[in-house]
C-alpha cells in the first residue's frame, strides 16, 4: 500500500494542500490516516479519489455535489471523461490513475487517443513530459514505488519505439551524424529515445547506443563514425564536479564535435560549460538543438 504525504498529492492531483484541508474539514470524505507520530498520509485509494475529484472540480462541478456522489457513480463520470478528454489535465489525470491501479489498457487507450488528436511530438510534448516531471520526484524519493515507474516507463518506451520504427524521414539537404548514448551508471532513456525519434523524423544518421555507455566505447566509436554531434543526458546525481569533469573531458575527446546535453544535473549556474556543448533545459531548446 503507497503512503502519500499532502505534498505528494498535490504534486500529483494540482490541489493545493490548503483546499484539501478545507475540503477535509467541510465535507469530511477526503480525511488522510495519520502515523502514530500524527503525521498525516494518503492510500492509494484516498489518492485516486482525490484525483477524481479534482477533475470534476476544474470540469466545474461544485465539491458540494461531488460529495453526494457514491463510488460508482463518481467512476462513472470520470470514465467518461477520459474516454472523451481532450484537455492535457484530463489526459494527464488518467495516465496517473492508470499508473495506479497498473492498468495497461487504459494507459495504452489515453495516450493513443492523445496521439491521434495531437500527433506523437505534441502528445510527448504536452502530455508525456509532464506526467514524467510530475510523478519523477515521487520515484525519487520513494512516494511511487518502483514497480509502478518501470511499469509505466515501459509503456511509453514501447510506444516511441513504435513511432520512431514508422517515422518517414523527411526530406534533408544536410544530413547530419548523432551518437546518441547515456553516460555510466545513467539509465533514465525516455528522452534520449524521444531525441531519437525527432533526429529520424528529419532524416538524419543515428547510432544510438542506449544507458550506462561506458566512456572507453565512445573513443572506439569516434574514428569509425566521425560524428558531427553527440547527445547525452545526465538525471543521476553524480557530484557537481564530477558531471563538470565528465563534460570537459567528452567536449575535450570530441573537439571537432558539437555536444548536445541535458538533465537535471544541469540545473546548477555554478557548472562550467565548455564552448563546443550546448546545454538544452527544456523541450524546446531541444527541439531547437536537433533541428
Amino acid at each position: 500500500m503507497g503512503q502519500y504525504s499532502i505534498k505528494d498529492v498535490e504534486t500529483l492531483s494540482g490541489l493545493k494542500a490548503h483546499t484539501l484541508r478545507i475540503w477535509e474539514q467541510r465535507y469530511g470524505f477526503l480525511k488522510p490516516e495519520r502515523t502514530d507520530t500524527n503525521i498525516r498520509y494518503y492510500t492509494d485509494e484516498q489518492l485516486k479519489l482525490i484525483i477524481k475529484v479534482a477533475t470534476l472540480n476544474r470540469r466545474g462541478m461544485k465539491i458540494s455535489k461531488i460529495a453526494t456522489l457514491d463510488k460508482d457513480e463518481l467512476s462513472s463520470i470520470i470514465l467518461k471523461i477520459h474516454e472523451e478528454a481532450f484537455l492535457s489535465n484530463d489526459l494527464l489525470e488518467a495516465l496517473i490513475l492508470a499508473m495506479l491501479d497498473f492498468d495497461e489498457k487504459r494507459f495504452e487507450k489515453t495516450l493513443s487517443n492523445a496521439i491521434v488528436k495531437l500527433g506523437f511530438e505534441k502528445t510527448f510534448v504536452e502530455l508525456i513530459f509532464p506526467f514524467l516531471v510530475r510523478t519523477g520526484v515521487l520515484w525519487l524519493t520513494g512516494s511511487v514505488r518502483v514497480v509502478q515507474e518501470h511499469f509505466i516507463s515501459n509503456l511509453i518506451r514501447r510506444k516511441i519505439c513504435v513511432a520512431t520504427d514508422s517515422v518517414f524521414g523527411e526530406k534533408n539537404e544536410n544530413p547530419k551524424k548523432f551518437i546518441l548514448f547515456l553516460p555510466e551508471g545513467e539509465t533514465h532513456e525516455m528522452l534520449l529515445l524521444f531525441t531519437e525519434y525527432l533526429l529520424r523524423k528529419h532524416n538524419h544518421e543515428v547510432v544510438y547506443l542506449g544507458s550506462s555507455l561506458p566512456f572507453n566505447e565512445l573513443e572506439y566509436i569516434k574514428s569509425a563514425f566521425n560524428p558531427d554531434f553527440l547527445v547525452t543526458y545526465q538525471t543521476v546525481s553524480v557530484g557537481q564536479i564530477a558531471f563538470e569533469e565528465y563534460l570537459e573531458k567528452l567536449c575535450a575527446t570530441f573537439p571537432d564535435c558539437k555536444v548536445i546535453v541535458g538533465g537535471s544535473q544541469l540545473a546548477s549556474d555554478k557548472i562550467s560549460i565548455p564552448s563546443n556543448c550546448k546545454p538544452v533545459t527544456s523541450i524546446e531548446s531541444l527541439l531547437a538543438a536537433v533541428s
